[in-house]
């Protein structure tokens, strides 16, 4: 393919704002834009985070989403996400002003579209698999460009730059938008209910990889390479090595080689990502993703119990997942483990903030889980009363971008 190094000379360098970006994907999006020479601009209710300062440290100028942005810089395109509401400033003022406004599943898709496009889909383990497809076909010679739905050591940020024929890329089943593309090949990691039900899930994975022309390795029923060695713990890391690794020979590489290569693979953040000896810090937010983490930390951990810190990240999963979060967490904690919740984190908008934390902890088992106001009140629960009482602790959640240092500074305490 073309890779200019000009981005004045590209064909796709237009002015592209994005709205919330901050979150994830939007981050992601900005950097493979840049990346692929676009002039990105992003905005954000929240300009103090990690994923804001990474993007403005490669040049990404963002702005407070007031309208602001829309205004100075004039952008051709406006992207936005699901979770953007009508309301939004900037949404208002692009409308305002006639600029297009796309989803950020349709921005992708347009910038990957002159690669052979590897979507990874599936309810869990799609950012693990695609930096492990992206980590073997990179050590196997392909030189992908990598999207991920988290960021990766040795990549920038949840992008890696690469000029192969192949890209890799997580798409999303939360808002269906993985239906945007159309990819050359596929991985399908499992299905299991989340935002959807399982039924549901089915119907729109089946139909995702219906029209695809290259391979479709389906982890819910294709039978996968044994034996897979990954430097991950945990069998759902062994699972999702497997499906990289199948995908990575379906599509020439070396088996050999390719096995070798996910023995150097270091892992996703926020993905069981150890701070310390003993606390790990993991993204898991669904019944499914919580009971894999815990099993992974406590057969890490057999000394001693295991104490979660979890915060939900939405009023709305929250009470859709009620019921199967009871009943994942009064089966999977043993005697002695702790489970602490965090209040449910509120981005705010319009939600409908009738549910809390408390409503969820009165129905565990008596003594397995408790509520905490706060991080800091989180941090002084385990320095006055778990610090020496725990084999391990795990801090998970998705959304809260706070969550990473509540982890660190739970080890530095146990360190």
């Amino acid at each position: 393919m073309c890779f200019s190094e000009n981005k004045a000379d590209r064909p796709g360098a237009r002015r592209r704002h994005l709205v919330g970006a901050g979150g994830v994907g939007m981050s992601a999006l900005a950097t493979a834009l840049d990346a692929l020479g676009c002039a990105v601009t992003g905005s954000d209710r929240n300009l103090s985070t990690p994923n804001i300062a990474f993007l403005e440290s490669i040049g990404i100028k963002c702005y407070p989403d007031d309208g602001s942005g829309i205004t100075e810089a004039k952008p051709d395109e406006v992207v936005v996400s699901t979770a953007i509401e009508p309301s939004n400033r900037d949404l208002a003022a692009a409308t305002a002003a006639g600029i297009p406004v796309v989803h950020r599943a349709r921005a992708l898709a347009d910038a990957l579209s002159p690669f052979k496009l590897v979507a990874v889909a599936g309810t869990c383990g799609k950012s693990t698999v695609t930096a492990m497809l992206g980590h073997i076909l990179a050590e196997c010679g392909f030189d992908p460009f990598c999207v991920d739905g988290a960021n990766v050591p040795g990549w920038k940020g949840a992008v890696r730059v690469g000029r192969g024929e192949y890209a890799v890329a997580e798409v999303d089943e939360s808002d269906k938008s993985l239906s945007s593309f159309s990819p050359y090949a596929a991985i399908v990691t499992n299905s299991s209910a989340d935002h959807y039900s399982k039924e549901e899930m089915d119907e729109v994975f089946d139909a995702f990889v219906g029209n695809v022309p290259g391979p479709v390795i389906d982890g819910r029923r294709d039978k996968l390479p044994d034996g897979v060695e990954v430097p991950l713990p945990g069998a759902h890391n062994k699972a999702n090595a497997a499906l990289a690794l199948a995908m990575a020979c379906a599509l020439g590489a070396d088996e050999e080689a390719a096995r070798k290569a996910l023995l150097t693979f270091r892992g996703v953040e926020r993905r069981l990502q150890l701070h310390g000896m003993n606390v790990y810090d993991d993204y898991a937010h669904n019944p499914e993703k919580l009971k894999a983490m815990f099993t992974a930390v406590a057969e890490a951990h057999p000394e001693g119990p295991v104490c979660v810190i979890w915060r939900p990240h939405g009023y709305g999963p929250l009470r859709k997942m009620m019921d199967g979060l009871a009943r994942m967490f009064d089966s999977t904690l043993r005697e002695g483990d702790r489970l602490l919740v965090l209040p449910v984190y509120d981005a705010g908008g319009t939600a409908d903030r009738t549910v809390s934390s408390a409503d969820l902890v009165k129905r565990l088992r008596p003594g397995s889980a408790q509520t905490v106001e706060s991080h800091d009140d989180a941090v002084r629960w385990v320095a006055e009363k778990g610090a020496g009482l725990y084999a391990a602790f795990a801090v998970c959640g998705a959304r809260d971008p706070e969550l990473s240092s509540l982890a660190g500074k739970i080890a530095a305490l146990t360190a």
